[in-house]
This record gives structure tokens, C-alpha cells and sequence, in this order.
């Protein structure tokens, strides 16, 4: 649907189809890398209200099934390895180990080599942020989603064949895999537009399938234990062939072409005087004429607006409940808008961003180093092998259960509390697992478990809702994309954090989870009390404002009179 059946209003579609001052809108920016791209072809913006709210539901239910199947897959990592050592997999790799022997347990070597395979996947996932930002700016969530599938059947395939092929398979097959989920997952964020009442919860049911999509791993990790071992990674893989040709078709048939758009979106659009001056521009000579032009560009942008805004019948109260709703949640906020306005370079330069980055660089090294080893730490911490297989059980079926039973936390802690008491809570939690994750008590190690499965998608959730908030979705992209490849990039550090676990701490994982814990209680105080301070600040010029604005609207009489007083 497009802008321009806002209305009925027949005259205003001749406007749009056939008026030289057409309107080109610019679009929500997702796009991480330089400036505004214009679209290949000639895109409307798509109000969400103009869709059909059964059409809507399904969209978002499909979204969230797909990503299910596939947004975060790689993150079954912990499920997988079982499964991948029993198959073999860089076993020869192992010195002391002849590779006909059976063996549950890997070697340094063997360890570190699938280890890496993770830490390459999961580097991936957080630096696909800036591609992603740039085709889904360029070409919109179609295309995102297709090239999403097609990268999950390459890696399925990679997999599937990793064994017969004369180079290691595994790493570009998890690689692939990782590369699909980010094409899937963001696309799918401009669903929150759909009911922007309840985007919160729209983001926590995404992000809460990201985090679920872990247990496809798992499932398939007990269909091989309970085969045993016949349905080998190769015929997974295959059939798992089956989930990016649904999600093709669903692209395809049901999914918008182009992102959904609120209601102030559109007529923040429309209102932007910059649409007025184009780039052809400079190929008008006649000034008289030019002026004429952009005359007429005003004119249709004012009607736009006007239109959107008198929206008739069931969609007028809709786009007016949309507003409201926007309205509250910037009250909320205490923070929204804080750099609104502001190019990608002055945002990036403020500590609004370099503390947010620290502070997610940290948190996400810490999350996947968890996930990597968690079986090795807790050998070593409960001191028995067989108990440390039971966590890591309780930990593979906990980590997306994890995902759907934080949903509803997350859709009403980030829709009804400020951001600076979001990201206090973050902090929170965070220290307390990280306390947990020291103790060498059954007791500890499982209520560690529970404690990181629901932090993970209030995290991941929290920062992207963060970033919105307070940076806008005008450089959402260029700024969220450029914080996720960051803490990408850095998340190789985790691979040394394994060798100096194993090497120089003999296995201890207490000494870096300690440095860990500390580093991110300080980054993380420093930033709540630097939203917190800064929030109470833009609430007061908020109420100041507000208050002038009271005072003129009351006035107004009197401010004649003073006027024609002066006379």
C-alpha cells in the first residue's frame, strides 16, 4: 500500500500520479554506511493502519515463526558440539588421540578449532549488522529476507557436504548459517509499525524467536542421541533445507515489499521542507520555473499532511490511537529524542554512544564466551565431568525456553519504564550472573542458568530499543549497525580469553570471569548514571517548555492588548 490511498480522496491519487512535483519520501534510515542511497526503483512509504489488520496479524506471526527456525540458530552452539565431537569433527586434530577411538571429551586442540567456529559465527551475526542496514535502506525487507534464505541454504549445504569436501566445510557452513540470521531478524524490526501500540511486545516476540531459535540444535541433538546416531549432520542439514525455501515463500506472498511506517513517520515525511530541492534540480535553468516547481512541492506536501491528519472513519482513530501511544511511550522514555536530529558523526562522538558500545561490547564478549563454555567451566568448577553434562543439558533446553518466557517481561518493562531504570536493571542482573558464575555450587551453577537465559533477550532487546530511543530511526543504521559490528569485531577477543583459561589458568574459568564482572559493573554503573542525570535534565526542559507553550495558548488576548498598548 502506498501514501497516497491514505485517503480516498480521488484527487489527490491524480496529484500523485500525475503532478511534475511528485513526492519522493526519504526513508527510515537502517542504513549503516554513508549517506542516503536513492532507491533502485520508485518506493511509497507504507502506512501500517492502510493494511488490513488480519493481513497484519499474520505478517507478524509469520515473522516470528520464521525467525524461530532461523534468526539465531548459529546460538545452539552448546547443543551442536556434543553431536559434532561425536561425529569426529577435528579430531584429528589430536595428537594423543587416534581417531577410531570413542571420546566425549575433546582435546585442547579439538576444542579451540570448534570453538573458533562458533566465535566466527557469532563475529558474523554482529557485524552483518552494517550490509544488512545498507540492502534493507537500498532495496527493503523483500529483498533482505530472500538473500537471508539463500544464505541459510548455502550454509546448510556447506554442512551437510563439510565431510566429503577437500577443505573444512564446517566453518563457512556455520559462517552462512550465521550470515542468514541478520538478514532475517532485522528485516523483520519494522514489524513493530504494524500495531505501534504494542511494539514493544511485537520486538520481545522477535527478539524472544531469536533467542528460542537455539532449540532447533537441540531438537535435532536428541533425534541423534535417540537414533543412535544414524541421523547424522549430513540428513539434518538436508531436510533442514525445507526452512529458508518457507521463508523464500513467504516473502514472496506475504510479507510487505517495502517497511511499515507510523503515523508520525509519514507525516514527519511529509513535512520535511528538504523534499522540496531534489538533485535534478541543478538541471533546470529557468529560474522562474524552478521556483514554480518547488511551489508546488510545498503545496503537495502541506496536502499530505493535511490529509494524514484527518484521517476519515476507523483509520482517522486508529492513526490518532498511534499517535497517542507514541506520545506516551516518549514520556516514558525520559530520553527519546535526546539525539534526534543530530547527524551519525555528532552521535557517534557523544558519550550517549561510546557508553552504550562499551557496555555492549562487554556484555555480548561475556554472553558468548558463556554459551562457547559452559560445559568446560563447569567441569572445572563442580569438579565432575558428569555433573557439568547435566548443566549444560539444563542450559541447552533452558536457553530458548529462556527466549519465550521472558517475552512478556520485556514487552511490559520496556513499553511502561524509563530507559535509565531499563539499563539499571540490565546491570543488575548482569552482576549478579556474573557473581554466580564464581561459585562453585550445583546450586550456583543452575540458578546462573535461569538468570542468564532470561538476560539474554532483555539485553538484546533493551540495546536496540536504546538506540531508537535516543539516536532515532534517521541514522537507527548507520549508529545500532555501527555498536553490533563493534562488539562483532571484538568478540574475537573471546578466543583468547579461551587460550588464556586453558593455558594460563590450567582450566580455572574464575580469574576471567572475575575480569569480566568488574569491567562490566563499571561501564555499566558509569552509563546508568549518565542516562539517569541526563534524562532528569531533558524531562525539566521538556516541563519548561510545555509550561511556555501553556502560558502563550492562555494568554493570548493579553498579549494583544500589551501589544496594541505599545502602539
Amino acid at each position: 500500500m502506498s501514501l497516497h490511498r491514505v485517503s480516498s480522496m480521488s484527487s489527490y491519487e491524480q496529484v500523485r500520479g500525475s503532478s511534475p512535483a511528485r513526492s519522493e519520501h526519504r526513508k527510515m534510515s537502517f542504513n549503516p554506511v554513508g549517506t542516503w542511497v536513492p532507491p533502485a526503483a520508485k518506493e511509497e512509504p507504507v502506512a501500517a493502519f492502510e493494511v488490513s489488520k488480519p493481513r497484519r496479524l499474520v505478517q507478524v506471526a509469520t515473522a516470528v515463526v520464521y525467525c524461530l527456525f532461523a534468526a539465531g540458530v548459529v546460538f545452539g552452539y552448546a547443543a551442536l558440539k556434543p553431536v559434532l565431537i561425536d561425529e569426529g569433527v577435528y579430531r584429528e586434530d589430536c595428537p594423543e588421540i587416534s581417531e577410531s577411538a570413542e571420546t566425549t571429551r575433546p582435546c585442547y586442540e579439538q576444542e579451540i578449532r570448534l570453538n573458533l567456529m562458533f566465535t566466527t559465527a557469532a563475529v558474523a551475526t554482529n557485524v552483518c549488522a552494517l550490509p544488512v542496514g545498507t540492502v534493507l535502506d537500498r532495496y527493503g525487507p523483500r529483498v533482505c529476507g530472500l538473500l537471508g534464505s539463500l544464505f541459510l541454504a548455502l550454509g546448510a549445504i556447506f554442512f551437510a557436504f563439510a565431510a566429503q569436501l577437500p577443505f573444512d566445510g564446517y566453518i563457512p557452513g556455520y559462517l552462512f548459517l550465521a550470515l542468514g540470521g541478520p538478514f532475517i531478524f532485522i528485516s523483520s524490526f519494522q514489524l513493530s509499525n504494524t500495531f505501534p501500540r504494542h511494539s514493544g511486545l511485537i520486538l520481545a516476540l522477535l527478539t524472544g524467536a531469536f533467542d528460542s531459535s537455539s532449540v532447533i540444535f537441540l531438537l535435532y541433538r536428541l533425534v541423534y542421541d535417540a537414533s543412535n546416531h544414524s541421523f547424522t549432520p549430513k540428513k539434518f542439514f538436508l531436510v533442514y533445507l525445507i526452512i529458508p525455501a518457507c521463508i523464500s515463500i513467504a516473502q514472496t506472498l506475504l510479507m510487505p515489499k517495502n517497511s511499515y511506517k507510523t503515523v508520525g513517520e509519514l507525516v514527519t515525511h511529509a513535512e520535511d521542507p528538504s523534499n522540496d530541492v531534489r538533485p535534478t534540480d541543478n538541471h533546470i535553468s529557468d529560474e522562474s520555473r524552478l521556483a514554480r516547481i518547488r511551489e508546488e512541492r510545498r503545496q503537495h506536501r502541506e496536502s499530505v499532511v493535511s490529509e494524514i491528519t484527518t484521517l476519515p472513519g476507523r483509520k482517522g482513530e486508529e492513526a490518532d490511537k498511534e499517535t497517542e501511544a507514541d506520545e506516551r511511550k516518549k514520556r516514558i522514555s525520559g530520553v527519546w529524542g535526546a539525539l534526534h536530529g543530530q547527524s551519525a558523526f555528532q552521535q557517534i562522538k557523544s558519550p550517549w554512544f561510546i557508553l552504550i558500545t562499551l557496555f555492549t561490547v562487554i556484555q555480548m564478549l561475556r554472553i558468548n564466551y558463556f554459551v562457547a563454555t559452559i560445559r568446560t567451566q563447569y567441569e572445572h568448577l563442580l569438579s565432575d565431568h558428569e555433573q557439568a553434562v547435566q548443566v549444560n543439558n539444563v542450559f541447552d533446553v533452558a536457553l530458548p525456553l529462556g527466549g519465550v518466557v521472558a517475552i512478556p517481561m520485556i514487552g511490559l518493562v520496556l513499553d511502561n519504564s524509563s530507559t535509565a531504570f531499563v539499563l539499571g536493571l540490565l546491570v543488575s542482573v548482569a552482576t549478579a550472573i556474573g557473581v554466580l558464575g564464581v561459585l562453585p555450587y550445583h546450586w550456583a551453577a543452575y540458578a546462573n542458568v535461569a538468570l542468564f537465559v532470561l538476560y539474554r533477550p532483555l539485553y538484546y532487546t533493551a540495546v536496540s530499543d536504546y538506540a531508537a530511543k535516543v539516536f532515532g530511526f534517521h541514522t537507527f543504521g548507520k549508529v545500532y549497525g555501527l555498536i553490533i559490528c563493534l562488539a562483532g569485531i571484538l568478540n574475537f577477543f573471546q578466543s583468547a580469553l579461551d587460550a588464556l583459561t586453558h593455558k594460563r589458568f590450567k582450566g580455572d574459568p574464575v580469574p576471567v570471569n572475575v575480569l569480566l564482572l568488574v569491567v562490566a559493573l563499571l561501564v555499566g554503573l558509569v552509563l546508568v548514571g549518565f542516562v539517569w542525570y541526563k534524562g532528569g535534565k531533558l524531562g525539566r526542559d521538556r516541563l519548561e517548555d510545555e509550561a511556555e507553550g501553556a502560558t502563550e495558548s492562555l494568554m493570548p488576548e493579553g498579549n494583544e492588548e500589551i501589544r496594541d498598548g505599545g502602539r
